[in-house]
């Protein structure tokens, strides 16, 4: 008979002496600290843009504005071809915008595209929706691109009325098995089609938030652009990008991209014009270098209006400079108390202290949200459409920009640009640096997660 210390012996000597109680084993330890380095690395490369800009931004020269020198050094930066000929038209508010496109739906006789980020139930939807399911009935080809996020409030009975009348819908990044990945990457383009021969982009969406004239504070103040010509297909070209690559189908053939000889219409003769596409995933970053060549070009003036402006580094750097040299830079956001993304508005108040130092002029403004996102540089080069200043529309969204070189139009964003300033607060500096300590807090707060929202 064997003594238990001898058992013990014996086992400790064949290797099998037990762990002690509540000890892990190495090699489980191992496997969980790489598995805690795989989510990490997930992680980082999923949702920081480490790695993904160069250090600085500069250019060889910087032609003036109303060059054909700057919109071709622009183009050959962003993959995008000149286009001359069109006409633009600035509408404001949703007075203006939904009565325009919802005349135009109704005299559509080939084909209606229709592509906006929100969609919510209220009038705006019923009138709008109306609109589509009565062209579809008379034999118009009409396309609608919701978003898997912005169009998640959309009415069942109104999406079923639609196909039911004809009408063919797609959904971007819906949250479903395959894509959920993808999820936190939106399409928030703009880009409404009538027959290919006129069409609309900018800030506005479909919602409640868009109609009346910026008249009280449930109703936003906003503007979107009329467009025709060739402006009108480089939209076209927008959307018909988007749809096959989410359905298959490549649009094709006059009823989408007809002739561009067209009638004189409301709005200003365009000279030349950039259709910016930016997708994510696209380390070309089209709109961070259409913005940053755009600002670098400026010489007198250069007025900017972000609903959400988080500017990046060489955002900030490039605004601040012009400011320095004598540029009269204005940027216009939203309110604090009127903004419906308070956490975006404080990480990009982080950022006052930097530019207003440079004698960058900001301003807030008072009566209502403030969704409008448009450029106006030195009197003849405007950029309008569907992005925000922030990293998310930068890197992250579905967008498209229009870059217009012509004085006309320039008036048009400019006019308006000013008046928005008479209902504004400016901020001064000497004020700003004596908030308190939480302020400060809860921007730099904001500012970590700057670039998911």
């Amino acid at each position: 008979m064997r003594l238990p210390w001898r058992r013990k012996r014996e086992k400790e000597l064949r290797g099998e002496r037990k762990e002690p109680h509540g000890r892990i084993p190495h090699w489980v330890s191992f496997f969980a600290a790489l598995g805690v380095l795989a989510a990490v690395g997930v992680v980082v490369s999923l949702f920081s843009h480490y790695g993904r800009q160069p250090e600085r931004m500069f250019a060889t020269t910087r032609p003036g504005l109303e060059t054909g020198e700057f919109v071709d050094a622009l183009a050959g930066a962003v993959g995008a071809p000149v286009s001359t000929g069109g006409r633009a038209q600035l509408l404001n508010n949703g007075d203006t915008f939904f009565p325009s496109v919802i005349r135009e739906i109704g005299g559509a006789k080939r084909t209606v595209d229709f592509m906006v980020y929100i969609w919510e139930p209220g009038k705006a939807t019923d009138a709008v929706l109306g609109a589509l399911i009565a062209a579809a009935k008379r034999g118009v080809q009409v396309r609608l691109v919701l978003d898997g996020m912005g169009a998640m409030k959309f009415p069942d009975e109104g999406l079923e009325r639609f196909k039911a009348a004809g009408g063919r819908v797609t959904t971007f990044d819906a949250l479903t098995w395959g894509k959920i990945t993808r999820f936190y990457k939106r399409n928030h383009r703009r880009a409404v089609v009538i027959d290919g021969l006129v069409a609309y982009t900018g800030g506005e969406a479909v919602s409640d938030k868009w109609i009346g004239n910026a008249d009280s504070p449930e109703h936003w103040h906003d503007s979107m652009v009329r467009v025709t010509g060739p402006l009108a297909i480089s939209l076209q070209q927008v959307f018909a990008q988007l749809w096959s690559g989410n359905t298959g189908e490549v649009l094709a053939g006059p009823a989408f991209f007809p002739d561009s000889v067209e009638a004189p219409r409301p709005g200003e003769a365009v000279t030349r014009h950039l259709n910016v596409i930016s997708s994510p995933g696209n380390d070309n970053h089209p709109l961070r270098k259409t913005f940053w060549f755009s600002f670098a070009s400026a010489r007198k003036k250069l007025y900017i209006a972000s609903s959400y402006f988080v500017p990046d580094k060489a955002t900030r750097t490039i605004v601040a400079e012009r400011a320095r040299a004598g540029v009269d830079v204005r940027i216009l956001v939203p309110a604090l108390n009127r903004t419906d993304a308070k956490s975006i508005a404080w990480a990009g108040q982080g950022y006052y202290d930097e530019l207003l130092s440079a004698g960058v002029k900001i301003y807030e403004y008072q009566p209502t949200m403030m969704h409008a996102k448009t450029v106006v540089a030195d009197g003849v080069w405007s950029l309008v459409g569907s992005a925000n200043m922030d990293v998310r529309s930068d890197e992250l969204n579905q967008e498209n920009v229009l870059g217009i070189q012509d004085a006309g139009f320039a008036a048009q964003i400019e006019q308006s640009f000013l008046y928005d300033l008479t209902k504004s607060k400016q901020i001064n500096l000497r004020e700003w640096r004596q908030r308190g300590l939480w302020p400060h807090i809860r921007e730099k707060g904001a500012q970590l997660f700057e670039e998911q929202f």
